[in-house]
């Protein structure tokens, strides 16, 4: 699945955004969303499309920050997910 495909596969996650500009999205809004807001099959898909190791880079990027958008237990599940999963992942 290519990323515009999943943007419009799940575009109603992002409810407020201009349809036009959907795909403009970067990916760490992308990631952002299918984490928070995403069921498992999105979860899984945008692993499948950006990689998995690409969104631990992207969420231990946006985490890193002093105020993220992450909601508490995302970000400790994922956060844990990606520890355990993810070799590169930089907060072990």
């Amino acid at each position: 699945m290519s990323r515009n495909q999943m943007i419009e596969k799940y575009q109603v996650l992002f409810w407020y955004f201009d349809k036009n500009k959907l795909n403009d999205m970067s990916d760490s809004v992308l990631v952002e969303f299918i984490l928070n807001y995403g069921d498992m099959q999105a979860v899984k898909d945008i692993f499948v499309t950006l990689g998995e190791e690409r969104v631990a880079k992207i969420f231990a990027h946006s985490i890193n920050n002093k105020r993220n958008n992450y909601f508490p237990q995302v970000r400790n599940f994922f956060d844990l997910y990606f520890k355990k999963n993810v070799p590169e992942y930089p907060f072990k």
